[in-house]
C-alpha cells in the first residue's frame, strides 16, 4: 500500500509546475475517451486519468495533443461528456503523453466523486 506521503511526492512529480491550484486533485486512473473535430472528422482516443479535480484533469494519452485544442471528454464509468481544452504542451512520459486539460463549462459532479477541501494537507507518518 502507498502512504499518502509517497502518493503525494508521486502525484507532485507527474503534475509538476502546477504550483498554483484553484481546487484540489486527486489521484486516481479512470478510463476516458477524447474526442477530437477537425475538419469534419472526429478521432477517438482512448485515455485514462492519473489525477482529477473539479475544474478538469491529466490525461494519459498515446499520442500527443496541441495546446489550447477543443475536445469533448468522455468518463467511460458514467458515460458523461464534457467540453474541455488542452491547457499546456503535453509531457512525455513512459506510459504516454501527459495531457492536461481543464474543463470549458463548470463540471463539478463530473467525476462523481468527493474532493478534498482547498485547506487539506496530507499527514506526514
Amino acid at each position: 500500500m502507498i502512504k499518502a506521503k509517497e502518493q503525494s511526492t508521486k502525484g507532485a512529480a507527474l503534475l509538476a509546475g502546477e504550483e498554483k491550484r484553484r481546487s484540489q486533485r486527486v489521484i486516481v486512473r479512470v478510463p476516458v475517451t477524447l474526442f477530437k473535430t477537425q475538419d469534419g472528422h472526429t478521432a477517438t482516443i482512448n485515455c485514462y486519468t492519473v489525477a482529477v479535480n473539479v475544474h478538469g484533469a491529466m490525461v494519459v494519452s498515446p499520442r500527443t495533443i496541441d495546446e489550447d485544442t477543443k475536445l469533448e471528454l468522455l468518463n467511460d464509468r458514467t458515460n458523461e461528456k464534457i467540453g474541455c481544452r488542452v491547457t499546456r504542451s503535453p509531457r512525455e512520459s513512459s506510459e504516454g503523453f501527459l495531457v492536461p486539460v481543464e474543463f470549458i463549462t463548470s463540471g463539478p459532479n463530473f467525476w462523481q466523486i468527493t474532493f478534498p477541501p482547498a485547506n487539506w494537507k496530507a499527514q506526514d507518518g
